[in-house]
């Protein structure tokens, strides 16, 4: 079972699940928490190997993870607080593990909230994962984490959120991270399911104008499908609820909250 908390409102029975990425924690919605708890219920979670959801016996002997296992995780937690359904918010590779869910359990997702989504490789960000790829057992994966932040969020205003996930991903250790890093193979045919599917669930991807390497893409989705919705928020990255969070938090909260009226 993942590490997970719960912050209970008072009065809503709305809750929201909030995914991480590869290489974070719960921790990285730190700015999130508070004004989401004043209006909903909210599950925070550590992916496995990740934060507190250190590696377990049972986990040992699985030779891949895959985004259907890693899927699984997250509606055990679900089940075992008793949560019908849920509103995701998701970042990075957080929101792949959503739509996953999406795919697998659609009637467990009231909406979808995607910030930094990943929905295609461009060709940078596919040299990239190839030259990860060959490097991946020779080079110490916390400087791979590190070329890899600098290339996705290189400007100075994106400091907090490179130093944020390079801080989370030394709890990591060497095998999970090429664990998790395997999962790379199986990115481009299911992203392409994913553009070309609507799942009609509603979905808002919240991301940074300077999210260079996958807002061009996501602009392509959200005009295709018709359940999907993009804000833009100016100024800030790929990690768009720590570069930007009182525009990520507003912009979300009204999202939910208008699908609840």
């Amino acid at each position: 079972m993942l590490h997970y908390s719960t912050h209970l409102h008072p009065t809503s029975k709305t809750w929201v699940t909030f995914v991480h990425g590869a290489g974070g924690s719960s921790s990285i919605w730190f700015k999130q928490l508070r004004e989401f708890s004043k209006h909903f219920n909210v599950l925070l979670l550590d992916l496995r190997g990740h934060g507190k959801s250190r590696m377990q016996l049972s986990n040992v002997f699985k030779k891949k993870y895959t985004f259907d296992v890693l899927a699984e995780d997250i509606i055990a937690v679900l089940d075992k607080e008793n949560i019908k359904s849920s509103h995701f918010v998701g970042i990075s590779l957080g929101t792949i593990l959503i739509r996953q869910i999406g795919e697998m359990y659609p009637q467990r997702v009231q909406s979808m909230v995607m910030a930094g989504a990943i929905m295609k490789l461009n060709v940078r960000s596919q040299i990239l994962m190839r030259f990860g790829n060959i490097c991946k057992s020779i080079i110490p994966y916390l400087w791979l984490y590190r070329l890899f932040a600098y290339i996705i969020m290189p400007k100075k205003s994106h400091k907090e959120s490179r130093l944020l996930f390079v801080r989370e991903a030394k709890k990591l250790y060497q095998k999970e991270f090429l664990r998790w890093y395997k999962l790379t193979a199986e990115l481009k045919p299911l992203l392409r399911l994913f553009r070309q599917v609507d799942i009609n669930i509603p979905t808002l991807y919240v991301m940074g104008s300077e999210d260079y390497m996958f807002l061009p893409s996501i602009e392509k989705l959200a005009a295709a499908h018709r359940s999907a919705q993009l804000s833009v928020v100016p100024q800030s990255g790929h990690v768009v609820n720590v570069d930007q969070p009182d525009a990520f938090n507003s912009r979300s909260i009204s999202f939910i909250e208008e699908l609840n009226r």
